[in-house]
Order: structure tokens, then sequence, then C-alpha cells
């Protein structure tokens, strides 16, 4: 169904690319079901005026600031971009060192913290967490040395850094997410290494002030999406 009250006119890449960033922040932010939102991004990628995307969007609500955080950049879907580079200040003063110890415990690094050179996390039966979304680099390359028996640690990264990891574990895990956006070759390094045993380490990013379930949601989206569009050029 069209809106009669706008004129049929032929809709711009970039309008079109609107609407589809639009409903993945509706996704992500669970005003839409998944199979509401398939059928509303195959309407997306069908539409011909303007008119029918309207249509799309009449029934939801206004996003909200946060939802609205998490939209994809217009750039983003068609394909990958490198995402824009985490900036690093190189007039921060910056430890050569950073202990964080738990045993049978908990240990953080979270908020508006400049992590140090090397970072050296252990953690026997307890947990350890790094988040450097609200970080200030102030060197391009941060070292972290994991230690995790029967513990883990849990490292979570703003779009725009680059994570490699060079350790072993043993009857243990390491899961390193794949970045929706591939970093940039200016993107600062965190270069993880260690031991894992009987433990695990993951790596995870997310937008800043985002839940674990928002970003999967994001990430979904974005797929879908991409999955999408390269399906209806091939035909």
């Amino acid at each position: 169904m069209t809106d009669s009250r706008l004129p049929a006119r032929p809709i711009s890449s970039e309008e079109r690319q609107a609407t589809i960033d639009r409903l993945c922040a509706h996704y992500a932010g669970d005003t839409l079901e998944e199979a509401d939102f398939e059928r509303r991004l195959d309407l997306a990628y069908t539409a011909k005026t303007s008119a029918d995307l309207v249509a799309i969007e009449r029934d939801l609500p206004e996003l909200s600031a946060p939802a609205a955080a998490v939209a994809v950049p217009p750039s983003s879907v068609p394909a990958p971009q490198p995402a824009a580079a985490v900036p690093v200040d190189p007039s921060r003063r910056v430890a050569a060192r950073d202990f964080m110890v738990s045993i049978w415990g908990a240990t953080d690094r979270k908020g508006s913290w400049t992590p140090a050179r090397t970072i050296t996390s252990l953690s026997i039966m307890g947990g350890a967490g790094l988040d450097f979304r609200d970080a200030t680099f102030g060197t391009d390359e941060v070292n972290v040395r994991v230690v995790a028996v029967m513990g883990g640690a849990e490292i979570i990264v703003p779009p725009g850094v680059r994570v490699e990891w060079n350790g072993v574990a043993i009857m243990g895990g390491v899961d390193i997410g794949e970045p929706v956006e591939p970093p940039g070759p200016d993107a600062p390094v965190i270069r993880v290494t260690g031991l894992v045993c009987m433990g695990s380490v993951e790596v995870v990013e997310r937008e800043r002030g985002e839940t674990a379930k928002e970003a999967r949601k994001r990430r979904r989206a974005l797929r879908k999406a991409r999955r999408r569009l390269a399906a209806e050029s091939q035909d």
C-alpha cells in the first residue's frame, strides 16, 4: 500500500539505504521480531517509489536515541568497509604495566581509562573484564597477557580496533569475535597472548552503551541485510 500524499517518483539508493538502516535499528532495539524484520527488508529492496518506503515504516514508533545509535552507517551495508580507527592520543601519559589478579573473584577495567602498554591478567577460578569502549588510547599497540586457570577473561572492544591472538589453550577455549567491519590499516592493535587452561577468553565487539543482546542483534541485522543485497545483485 502506498501513500497517495507523496509523489510516485523513483527512489534513490540513498533513500532505500536509509530505510534499511532504520529497519536494522528497530530490529536491534526489539521493535521488530525477526520474521517481521525479514518481511519489511524484502519490501525495502523491492520498493519502487518513496511512497512505498514510507508505507514500510508507517506503523513503527519513532526511534529513541539509544536505538538510533545502533543504526547502520549507510556505507556499511552494501559491502564491509573498514571501520573508522579509534583515535590514539600520543600526549596521554601511558603506564608501562598494569596487573589484574582475580582469584575466586572478579576484576574489571572499564569506563574512562588509559590502557597501559602491557596489561597482565591472572585469573584462577575467577574472572577478568577489560572494556576498551570508553578507553583513551595513548599508544597504537596494547599487549594483553592472559593466564586463565579454571577462570576466564572477557575483552570488549569498540569498532575500529584490531585484535590479534597468539597463545595456548589447554582444555579451554578462545573466542575472537569477527568484527562487522574490518579495522583499517591505521587502527590501534590489541595483542592478546597467554595460557588458557580449563578456562576461556572471549573477545567481543560492541558499540558504546550497547548491551550484549543489542550487539548480537545489530551484527545479525547487518549480515542479513548484506546477504539480501548480495542476492538481489545476482538476480
